[in-house]
């Protein structure tokens, strides 16, 4: 048990460190996504007063082109507010502190992910990138090649990127995941305790994680497909990617809660977009060249080394573990 944790406290000081580093970023997008909406020209013609109703969202609806007073400007302001609020909340909780749980790691060699919900967001997003780069990798070798769905503009490309995350979190974790998950496992059907277990589903107790798993998976694949088959989609190469991500999503919702999972999701979205977009405005390059430039390779090198390590620690943790129960027993 001592050198097991030993082993876990060495290499806690890297990975923590790894982890600091992605808050402090995440943390510094808020101000880059309110920047670039609200200083920047990324829209062009257009800028932060463009009417909501005019979106292609609301095309083929009777909304499409209403006048409205309501602009992308007012819909990011309580898109940002919210999740600001939500990104609050996974520093302070739900038990310990963002700080204090990694000071845990680096005095005692444990990882309580479950106590922090920052913690288990920076380990997470570090793996799912890590993944989604692997599936990627092992794409192109067989020429698949992944292409986003082509924005006309980068403001309003921007705006949907932030808006997404909410979007498919509510349908696909909460609806299509929390609500079966709560028949499945639950005989209390009382509102508060099915709105407890809708926003944490660990509050269940779920007896059989087979069940679990198989829903989680089977999600997963419509969260995958549904890249790629509605609307201005991405093509065929990003199923793997989503279908994998959708998978660790509903992972996370289902050990940590929708705060994890939303924050996750927002972060592939709006944090990896703000800096490259934020790049693109500052060099004058387009959207694509961002993506190739020297400081987003330096962050896909940092979150990449921090999956690593999320990988490596479960792991061991695992490995550890099943020697405890087998010395028990």
């Amino acid at each position: 048990m001592q050198n097991s944790n030993k082993i876990l406290q060495a290499l806690g000081i890297p990975y923590t460190a790894l982890l600091s580093v992605i808050f402090g970023l995440l943390l510094v997008s808020f101000p880059i996504g309110i920047f670039l909406v609200f200083e920047s020209d990324i829209g062009g013609d257009i800028n932060y007063d463009y009417p909501l109703t005019h979106l292609e969202l609301f095309h083929g609806t009777e909304l499409y082109q209403m006048p409205t007073d309501v602009t992308i400007g007012d819909v990011f302001v309580v898109l940002w507010t919210f999740y600001a609020i939500l990104f609050t909340i996974s520093i302070i909780g739900p038990k310990h502190g963002f700080f204090k749980s990694l000071s845990s790691v680096i005095s005692f060699g444990k990882f309580e992910y479950q106590s922090n919900y920052m913690v288990g967001i920076t380990k997470w997003l570090s793996i799912l990138i890590l993944i989604s780069l692997l599936i990627n990798f092992i794409q192109e070798g067989f020429g698949i090649v992944t292409v986003p769905p082509l924005g006309d503009n980068d403001l309003i490309q921007f705006f949907y990127i932030t808006l997404a995350p909410l979007i498919e979190e509510f349908g696909f974790r909460l609806i299509l995941i929390g609500i079966p998950l709560f028949a499945l496992y639950s005989s209390n059907a009382s509102p508060k305790y099915f709105l407890r277990c809708l926003w944490r589903p660990a509050n269940l107790e779920i007896y059989d994680s087979k069940k679990a798993i198989i829903l989680i998976v089977f999600v997963g694949i419509l969260f995958g497909f549904a890249h790629i088959a509605f609307g201005d989609s991405w093509s065929e190469g990003k199923f793997a990617q989503a279908a994998a991500g959708g998978i660790i999503l509903g992972w996370v919702y289902l050990r940590y809660g929708f705060v994890a999972s939303l924050l996750i999701h927002w972060a592939t979205n709006y944090f990896v977009f703000s800096y490259a977009y934020f790049i693109a405005q500052i060099n004058l390059i387009s959207i694509e060249d961002a993506f190739s430039h020297s400081l987003m390779s330096s962050l896909e090198i940092l979150l990449l080394l921090s999956g690593v390590f999320s990988v490596s620690v479960l792991v061991i943790s695992k490995i550890f573990s099943r020697r405890e129960s087998n010395l028990k027993i």
